[in-house]
């Protein structure tokens, strides 16, 4: 398994996803490697300041990735990349998209955000004609306006656009929540969160390939 956070932008939530995901993973028996691979170093930063985080976390903010990372795997069963934005960092982010086998981009519900997805979706039409067998991708939607489903009331809106647009959009979401927004630094206690629903759909997608 091999999951890469990716969007053109900083800001959208790619670094708590990637370890918030890393931690739900390992909650759910799968031991994960963290690779951060954004220059800014925040996800190996947060796991300084949280005193270690219960798996690996490998800084490699290069553009051969997809060359290097087995180095580091051993006898791990999954890989959680933190890109960096498109944008500033193309040649890092379109590695790692070589290299993982799901392409989550985390969306905020809202009309600009929505609107960077056409460019986006060049970008993996293009790294995917680099690759010998395509990689999934999905949306994910980040910082939701509400607790509960998305399948009603403004965030529904979002989800159906998207899938007008040939997006797959998973079902999980994340809601927009202090548990989350203001974790960063902190130890995770997963247990309970909307993490564990994405790790376990994200598992139950790898069945299905």
């Amino acid at each position: 398994m091999s999951h890469a956070f990716v969007n053109l932008k900083p800001g959208v939530g790619k670094t708590t996803s990637a370890v918030w995901l890393a931690h739900a993973l390992h909650e759910s028996g799968i031991q994960p490697l963290l690779v951060d691979s954004d220059p800014a170093s925040s996800a190996l930063r947060w796991s300084e300041l949280a005193g270690g985080f219960p798996f690996p976390v490998i800084a490699l903010p290069v553009g051969d990735v997809h060359r290097r990372v087995n180095d580091f795997l051993g006898n791990r069963q999954a890989v959680v990349f933190d890109a960096p934005q498109l944008e500033d960092h193309a040649h890092i982010a379109r590695s790692i998209m070589r290299y993982a086998s799901e392409w989550i981009v985390p969306v905020t519900p809202a009309p600009i955000e929505l609107d960077r997805m056409a460019p986006i979706n060049s970008e993996m039409g293009d790294v995917q004609s680099l690759r010998a067998r395509p990689a999934r991708a999905a949306v994910l939607l980040n910082r939701t306006n509400r607790p509960d489903a998305t399948r009603t009331g403004p965030d529904a809106d979002a989800r159906e656009a998207l899938t007008e647009r040939g997006f797959d959009v998973l079902s999980t979401h994340i809601p927009r929540l202090d548990l989350y927004a203001q974790s960063f630094g902190s130890p995770i206690d997963v247990k309970g969160s909307a993490y564990m629903d994405l790790a376990d759909e994200l598992i139950k997608r790898q069945d299905t390939v």
